[in-house]
């Protein structure tokens, strides 16, 4: 029961940034409502993942993998473009907590000099943001590499 009140947390506070970043990019009124299930729904698989023990790399790939086969059927049902769904839809699963951590550790350190535990520090979180990225770019590409391929393109 606790994780299920978990996971409703998530989804909700993970639609407000899938909404914001839709509205800010002039998605139409009616595709909003897709954009919120997609943001809620692959922040909350994520979240799922990384409670059975997959880490964040990993479960970030699995869940925006997913939203990209989710995006690529609101897309042709609607006969919109798969990005107005995929790409708002992964923003709540951007890595700004590692990137802002590298970011200041790599102030910390043109400041206050080298140190082992700080140059730790950048290089983990650096790595995990790097890959975390690299996930959601990869996963939401997977479905139309995996669909699509074979297809000319002219």
């Amino acid at each position: 029961m606790e994780l299920l009140k978990l996971l409703i947390i998530d989804a909700w506070f993970a639609w407000i940034p899938a909404v914001g970043f839709a509205m800010v990019f002039n998605v139409p009124k009616k595709m909003l409502i897709y954009c919120a299930v997609g943001g809620a729904f692959a922040h909350s698989l994520r979240h799922l993942l990384m409670h059975f023990g997959i880490p964040i790399e990993w479960a970030t790939l699995a869940a925006s993998s997913s939203m990209g086969f989710v995006g690529l059927y609101w897309s042709r049902k609607h006969l919109i473009p798969r990005p107005v769904f995929t790409v708002a839809s992964i923003i709540p699963m951007i890595p700004g907590s590692y990137a802002f951590t590298t970011i200041i550790g790599i102030v910390e350190l043109n400041s206050g000099g080298y140190s082992l535990e700080l140059m730790q520090v950048i290089v983990e979180n650096g790595l995990r943001t790097l890959f975390i990225l690299g996930a959601l770019s990869f996963g939401l590409a997977l479905p139309s590499i995996l669909i699509y391929r074979g297809r000319p393109i002219v």
